[in-house]
């Protein structure tokens, strides 16, 4: 896990674009690297910073709110109305995932970062981590993804 995660550090600086216009695949990266470097921070519930911590919505509408200024809808379940779906084999770094982990689909909510792993706030007691999306656990549990569009301009 910590190869890929040396790998998709390179990928997303390597795909910055400092001083020129932003394509949407930009800013969905830029979306990845904010949600990337929150690896490491405690889960709290309803926790929507680094200081307080985050739990799983409370860090997408933080992301995204510093990545491209979008102010997302708080909870999980509104979360999942935001952008348009896409299938699990379209995903691309930035791309909302949801999981079903409280008997309830769209009940957990991720961001992925691209070659198969999602960054999210598990749970109480755990820290904002990588998951793999093939993992049997996830894989059982994935609900879908959606996809944002990003703003014209920042």
């Amino acid at each position: 896990m910590r190869y890929k995660l040396l790998i998709l550090c390179a990928f997303f600086a390597a795909s910055s674009a400092l001083g020129a216009e932003m394509s949407p695949s930009d800013y969905r990266a830029a979306a990845a690297r904010e949600a990337l470097v929150k690896v490491g921070i405690h889960y709290r519930y309803g926790g929507a910073s680094p200081e307080q911590g985050f739990d799983c919505s409370g860090l997408v509408a933080y992301v995204f709110g510093r990545a491209w200024g979008l102010s997302l809808p708080r909870s999980t379940a509104e979360q999942r109305s935001v952008g348009h779906a896409v299938k699990r084999v379209q995903l691309e770094p930035g791309d909302l995932v949801f999981y079903n982990t409280r008997n309830r689909p769209f009940s957990h909510v991720g961001i992925y970062l691209g070659d198969g792993i999602f960054v999210h706030a598990p749970r109480r007691g755990q820290k904002v981590r990588l998951e793999n999306i093939d993992n049997p656990y996830w894989r059982a549990r994935f609900s879908g993804a959606r996809r944002l569009e990003p703003p014209s301009s920042l």
